[in-house]
């Protein structure tokens, strides 16, 4: 299982670190419009959609994108996007993990099939958009999320349950932990203090997602990291109720050892436009 984890692992990078560094977009921007048709495709199968009817979801997702790029959405400031998309995001996520495991189920199916390629199609502009901005701000929201991940899981396993009596969530995800959570945000909040740090010293072109919000004082960094890590393990959670509901491991098996691409990519789901949410506070 680990060698078949580092094969996929190191073709995904080889597909992905030419797209990011090359300096047209376009070649960026179409492989993640693949990556998110796939989640979409997968996202259909989970709800118990057929073949067929799960690529025409995966081929909503795509049209969708197709139709904000012609309108020129990613060369505009959408503010007003990211607010209400954010705002949603932390609305109702909290509705759904307050509600349970057996609560996703009830939800009607056009719901959960829009609501899916909806989150996708949100993920894949803040993506594209954060990658126009500059490689430094992308890869700095990128990290966060995987430091944070690191983190959750090194502290998970040395102090689970030594502070607290209780796991984090224990009918959705039974290995998580509240001292997991702490140990990703300390982490975060170091990344962010080091980042920030750097910037100046190499005089960066453009500034990193944590240097932007520096601007409006260390409060607003420390609060908006700490914030970003809470939904990042939100985002896992979430994925992790809808998959205990449809009763499935993974969200499907095209990255062999890895699961599917939502499964890589569920705690991106929320951070990156709320990352853009924050920036636009600072920078319109």
């Amino acid at each position: 299982m680990l060698k078949q984890r580092v094969i996929t692992a190191l073709v995904l990078l080889a597909i992905l670190l030419p797209a990011l560094f090359y300096p047209d977009p376009l070649p960026f921007a179409l492989l993640v419009l693949g990556l998110m048709a796939a989640g979409a495709w997968e996202w259909g199968r989970m709800q118990g959609l057929g073949q067929s009817a799960a690529l025409a979801l995966g081929g909503a997702c795509v049209a969708l994108c197709g139709l904000s790029w012609a309108l020129g959405w990613l060369d505009q400031s959408l503010t007003w996007l990211w607010v209400i998309g954010g705002s949603l995001w932390v609305l109702a996520s909290a509705a759904l993990l307050r509600a349970g495991v057996g609560a996703w189920g009830g939800l009607p199916l056009a719901l959960r099939l829009i609501g899916g390629v909806l989150v996708l199609w949100l993920a894949w502009l803040a993506v594209v958009q954060a990658h126009r901005i500059g490689i430094n701000f992308l890869l700095s929201v990128l990290v966060l999320v995987w430091v944070a991940d690191i983190g959750a899981y090194f502290a998970g396993r040395t102090w689970g349950l030594r502070f607290t009596r209780n796991k984090l969530a224990p009918s959705i995800s039974p290995g998580k932990s509240w001292e997991g959570v702490w140990g990703g945000m300390v982490g975060v909040l170091v990344l962010a203090g080091i980042w920030v740090v750097a910037d100046r010293q190499l005089g960066a072109s453009v500034a990193s997602f944590y240097s932007l919000l520096s601007r409006q004082g260390l409060w607003f960094l420390l609060l908006a990291v700490v914030f970003m890590a809470a939904m990042s393990v939100v985002g896992d959670l979430v994925e992790s109720l809808v998959k205990r509901s449809v009763g499935v491991k993974d969200s499907s098996g095209l990255l062999p050892g890895h699961g599917g691409v939502l499964d890589r990519i569920d705690a991106l789901l929320p951070t990156l436009p709320l990352a853009m949410m924050l920036s636009s506070f600072v920078h319109p």
